[in-house]
């Protein structure tokens, strides 16, 4: 199984895919591991990626994702994927794949990255990143107003899993 928890930053992306991939005994990955130093560079200065910095990531992460499912491992993948070209290119060859859309109110989603301590992600990049935000049809959606246990949860039901 082939699982990605996507959503703007702030989101909960990583608490949630981490916990997922547990409840599932999946393998765990955070897309944020997988940016190339001047990638990081540009999102700590506060200035948003291109699509062309973020298509070799994509493919990165998509050989990933198909060396996992060869090997017949099931993985969580927690990406922003924020746009379906990117989405498209994540899951590619991948048609079993999963996406759980992790869906916040910019002010909840503001409110968090106010707390956030150590991440790299520039919290002025929020704006950005609700602007780039396409809805993804195919995915579950689940509002993260609640807590990660219950998201969690939730996620596990809508996968058909209990």
């Amino acid at each position: 199984m082939i699982v990605v928890v996507m959503g703007v930053t702030g989101a909960g992306k990583t608490t949630v895919g981490e916990r997922l991939a547990a409840a599932l005994g999946a393998a765990f990955l955070d897309a944020d591991d997988y940016h190339p130093p001047e990638s990081v560079a540009k999102m700590r200065a506060g200035t948003p990626l291109t699509d062309g910095d973020r298509q070799p990531w994509l493919e990165r992460l998509n050989a990933l994702l198909r060396r996992r499912a060869a090997e017949g491992g099931s993985v969580v993948l927690a990406c922003s994927a924020l746009k379906a070209a990117y989405r498209s290119t994540l899951l590619a060859g991948l048609p079993e794949a999963r996406v759980v859309f992790l869906r916040g109110s910019r002010e909840l989603i503001r409110a968090r990255l106010a707390a956030r301590r150590g991440h790299y992600m520039n919290p002025a990049l929020l704006d950005s990143q609700f602007a780039a935000l396409e809805t993804p049809a195919e995915a579950i959606v689940v509002d993260v107003d609640g807590a990660p246990a219950a998201l969690v949860a939730a996620i596990v039901r809508a996968l058909g899993r209990r």
